[in-house]
């Protein structure tokens, strides 16, 4: 099962990730922009998410994605840790978190993560 660590370590291999505390919990950021979070006791992550994809995820899977009450008007989804199945599974959660935030100029240096399943 992944954790915090891995989180962490996935997150700051990614092309200008930094990781600032923001709210009391880490936050990871592309060229200055918040892409995952680390809310709670770090059971779990918040990721950029489109509503409509983000609707759907809750739907299919209620026991790893649910949405906070603070942040059902944004584009954001929670994902529990110790239901993600591993870390193929994680890296892609947050690589596409990362295409989100990320300015173009990092997707076209990075083609690789520029595209779903590219990571």
């Amino acid at each position: 099962m992944p954790d915090a660590e891995d989180v962490r370590r996935i997150c700051l291999a990614l092309p200008d990730t930094t990781e600032k505390v923001a709210w009391s919990m880490p936050t990871f950021r592309v060229a200055g922009k918040m892409f995952v979070t680390l809310p709670e006791d770090e059971t779990s992550i918040a990721v950029r998410c489109p509503k409509e994809e983000r609707d759907e995820l809750v739907l299919a899977e209620p026991d790893k994605f649910w949405i906070a009450d603070h942040e059902a008007m944004f584009a954001w989804v929670r994902a529990r840790l110790s239901a993600i199945e591993d870390e193929d599974e994680l890296r892609d959660i947050l690589t596409d978190s990362w295409r989100q935030a990320a300015p173009p100029r990092l997707l076209d240096a990075y083609p690789e993560l520029g595209v779903q399943g590219g990571s």
